[in-house]
């Protein structure tokens, strides 16, 4: 995939997250008037520009198991509930433990995250595939 569809696709998923989340505080204004979103949202922004550089391809390559393909639909419904509700339960007071102290804790737990999920994809590079297959060249 080109580097500015990689980028432009990585820009529009990165923001719908956001806006999401940005719906589950309930506004605009309120949600940034927090310091850890804003945080929250400057690592998710440059997670997505180093993720956009990373790599990695979509080929069911020469042979995919095509058994594992009912994880995405239920990876991208987790993917919405993971960017709604934790705002949402905030903004209501359900679920919550100490306020800013847990918030800045899972700013630093969302940047180990990230970066420990897009590592591997600098590592193998092209080699990596969302898709479990069998790709050219592929040696154990």
């Amino acid at each position: 995939m080109r580097s500015a569809l990689r980028l432009l696709l990585v820009a529009i998923g990165s923001c719908a997250y956001a806006g999401l989340a940005v719906l589950g505080w309930g506004g605009f204004r309120s949600f940034f008037s927090h310091p850890a979103f804003v945080a929250l949202v400057v690592v998710l922004l440059a997670l997505s520009v180093v993720a956009s550089f990373a790599g990695g391809n979509l080929s069911a390559g020469v042979r995919e198991a095509r058994g594992n393909r009912w994880v995405i639909p239920v990876f991208v419904i987790i993917g919405f509930l993971n960017a709604y509700l934790p705002a949402y339960t905030d903004r209501r007071d359900l679920w919550t433990i100490d306020g800013d102290t847990i918030r800045w804790v899972g700013v630093a737990l969302f940047a180990a995250g990230g970066a420990l999920r897009i590592w591997p994809v600098f590592v193998l590079g092209e080699r990596f595939s969302s898709l479990v297959a069998i790709q050219p060249r592929h040696t154990l």
